[in-house]
């Protein structure tokens, strides 16, 4: 039983910057990964960034490479996506996920291997 609430989202023109945050409850032990998901209308759902709670070992999706920093703060049970050099491609529904197997590189970034879902939380990057 874990919760995730995501925060952050909102407007921004292209070239700024947001920061979203998930805080996540419950059986949070049992979480070895948590990552973010995209999803904009009419896409399928997309891995953005994703962490290893136990070693803090990142993925990220090669379009935010350099872009885009996932981190944790274990005291705040809290996994935070710093988003720079914002384009309005990135613009979507963003949600975070938590797993609670161990995933290889190949799957991290896939939606079928995660368990629990937050509610999800807009950002639109305008031109």
């Amino acid at each position: 039983q874990v919760q995730l609430v995501e925060s952050g989202g909102g407007s921004v023109q292209a070239g700024g910057s947001l920061r979203l945050s998930c805080a996540a409850s419950g059986y949070t032990y049992s979480s070895n990964y948590m990552a973010w998901f995209r999803q904009a209308p009419g896409k399928e759902r997309e891995g953005v960034a994703a962490i290893a709670t136990g070693t803090g070992g990142t993925t990220y999706a090669d379009s935010v490479k350099g872009r885009f920093t996932i981190s944790q703060d274990n005291a705040k049970n809290t996994v935070y996506l710093q988003m720079n050099s914002l384009k309005p491609d990135d613009s979507a529904m963003y949600y975070c996920a938590a797993s609670g197997q161990a995933l290889f590189l190949r799957i991290r970034l896939a939606p079928s291997r995660y368990d629990y879902w937050g509610q999800g939380t807009q950002v639109t990057v305008s031109s």
